[in-house]
């Protein structure tokens, strides 16, 4: 396993991680979820993402459980979460990153994960009616008491990033250090054009999701929607809509390409990810053991990622894009 830092931070992260997203609460137990954590841990793997509202907190219930079980040095691994959408339909705890609903979110986490701290906070999307300074204060103070190390934002632009962290720069408080923006050989604008200047000019650090698209980059919509997929859970259906025939036809000349290279469509797809020496990490998802290691052969194919075969993945995937 390669290990990276996140961002300007001290911190080191896997360059592969594993995420709860989808699989925890829906299509895995407690039992599975340690297999699959083991199995992640024993391959090097040392961060493991999450969120409160995922499967409404029990995403939380069953990693902390999984965690516990285990009993696994917590020296070794990184745990997040992430805090906006909230578990209640009140008007101060849900959509908002207020003060009041950050630092109960943050002890409802702890709460679910039975843990004393996590590793990695995130502001889960932005919040335009919250105060700034409100956001950032509140971050630091939480960092500051301990039960966060790092925090940081998902799916910001460019410029609230640069906002809070400018305001942190004036107060000398703890500033953001990641961002966890969607990233794939669809989704590539925020990432390698949006937060250009974020990199050396901040140390913007990435925790990226989505690497697979949804799984349509595993080209298993090839032929439908198979039952079983996450597009056919309950709460998932949105998901269905990303399945376009242009970006499965794009996955499937990037299969083409992986069989020469004797390689799976997903592995290739992976690699290229985590090809970009500005992401930090690259969330994957699992809900068995034997899924995982698959995915985490992708590592294997990075010294073959020459400029050669990443014309050819451009070529594949050229026009289906949010860069043009």
């Amino acid at each position: 396993m390669e290990y990276r830092r996140l961002g300007g931070s001290g911190i080191k992260v896997s360059a592969l991680s594993l995420g709860s997203w989808v699989t925890y609460g829906t299509q895995v137990d407690i039992d599975s979820a340690a297999a699959t954590l083991k199995k992640a841990h024993e391959l090097g793997v040392n961060f493991f993402d999450n969120a409160e509202v995922y499967a409404g907190g029990e995403s939380e219930r069953i990693m902390g459980a999984a965690l516990r079980k285990l009993n696994l040095r917590r020296g070794s691994w990184l745990v997040s979460t992430k805090l906006y959408w909230g578990l209640h339909d009140g008007p101060n705890e849900k959509n908002t990153l207020n003060r009041k609903r950050l630092l109960e979110g943050i002890d409802g986490s702890l709460e679910r994960l039975g843990l004393p701290y996590v590793d990695l906070l995130f502001c889960h999307r932005a919040d335009p009616e919250t105060p700034m300074e409100e956001l950032v204060w509140t971050m630091h103070d939480i960092v500051a008491s301990g039960k966060a190390t790092y925090w940081g934002t998902s799916e910001w632009s460019a410029e609230q990033i640069r906002e809070a962290w400018e305001i942190a720069d004036r107060r000398n408080l703890r500033k953001p250090v990641m961002d966890q923006p969607q990233y794939n050989l669809f989704t590539r604008n925020k990432v390698e054009r949006e937060f250009a200047r974020l990199y050396d000019g901040i140390g913007l650090g990435l925790t990226t999701w989505s690497p697979l698209a949804s799984g349509i980059l595993s080209g298993k919509y090839a032929q439908g929607i198979p039952e079983g997929s996450r597009m056919t859970l309950k709460g998932f259906e949105w998901l269905k809509e990303r399945v376009k025939p242009e970006y499965v036809a794009a996955a499937a000349k990037l299969g083409v390409i992986a069989q020469e290279i004797g390689v799976t469509t997903a592995q290739l797809a992976l690699a290229w990810t985590v090809s970009n020496p500005r992401v930090s990490t690259v969330i994957t998802g699992a809900s068995k053991p034997e899924q995982l290691v698959e995915n985490m052969k992708a590592i294997d194919i990075l010294p073959r990622l020459d400029a050669k075969l990443k014309a050819r993945i451009e070529e594949a995937t050229a026009g289906v894009n949010d860069l043009h």
